[in-house]
């Protein structure tokens, strides 16, 4: 890793919703940090719920059913959220999402990995989500974001019809375990701060600038007074 860039390492799942407020918590910090040109961010791939089939339930009754709760629970529940969202800038929609399995979704993510776009197909999956309803276990669907993206057709066309990158998906679900990661979001720091849930921003913001501290990073363009052997004496 270049020293001189911050590294940030992101364990999540699309259908998280507190992964989507904890990275633009984390986005809104990083637009007050002094080296945000300085940040390299590392998409990782978690499964809340890898067992979720087809079942076409409604966001409310599957986390009720997943709790053993009541619908009205679940409801409330989520209404808190939808809040917690809107105080980030986030439309959360949840009487039209559609629950699914995240796995190929992920597939999308690793992919455009390998292409320095994972942030950008990251966004746009949780948008597609959380705010219109689409189905992001459908191919097509992903194959339509990943193009939004401006991922190469060849590549999210050739995505599905075999097994590409999911092995990777499951490397980084095992690594998440291997680390002690039991529930997303969870952030890395230069591969030695952690800090887990969608934290307040000034949280954020403080480890960012610990970080920085740490490895002396200088902005750029930011020149200080100095002396040099050139100078003389009354430099």
């Amino acid at each position: 890793m270049n020293e001189s860039v911050l590294k940030i390492d992101i364990w999540s799942d699309v259908m998280c919703p507190f992964c989507y407020i904890g990275k633009r918590k984390l986005e809104h910090a990083i637009e007050q940090f002094r080296h945000k040109d300085q940040i390299q961010i590392n998409w990782h791939s978690y499964q809340l719920d890898p067992e979720i089939k087809g079942e076409n339930k409604n966001i409310y009754q599957y986390l009720a059913d997943k709790k053993g709760q009541s619908l009205a629970w679940s409801v409330k529940m989520h209404e808190q959220v939808v809040q917690m969202a809107r105080e980030v800038g986030l439309t959360y929609n949840f009487e039209q999402s559609l629950v699914a399995n995240s796995f190929k979704a992920h597939r999308l993510i690793q992919l455009a990995k390998t292409l320095h776009l994972d942030s950008e197909v990251e966004e746009l999956l949780f948008h597609a989500y959380f705010t219109d309803g689409k189905d992001i276990s459908n191919e097509q669907e992903l194959i339509s974001l990943g193009k939004l993206a401006g991922l190469p057709e060849d590549q999210l066309f050739a995505l599905y019809q075999g097994n590409l990158f999911t092995e990777e998906v499951k490397h980084d679900i095992n690594e998440a375990y291997n680390i002690g990661v039991n529930g997303v979001p969870f952030f890395v720091f230069n591969n030695k701060y952690a800090v887990s849930g969608a934290q307040v921003e000034a949280y954020f913001l403080q480890v960012l600038n610990h970080c920085a501290d740490e490895m002396h990073l200088i902005s750029e363009g930011s020149v200080g007074l100095a002396c040099n052997t050139d100078d003389g004496a009354n430099c």
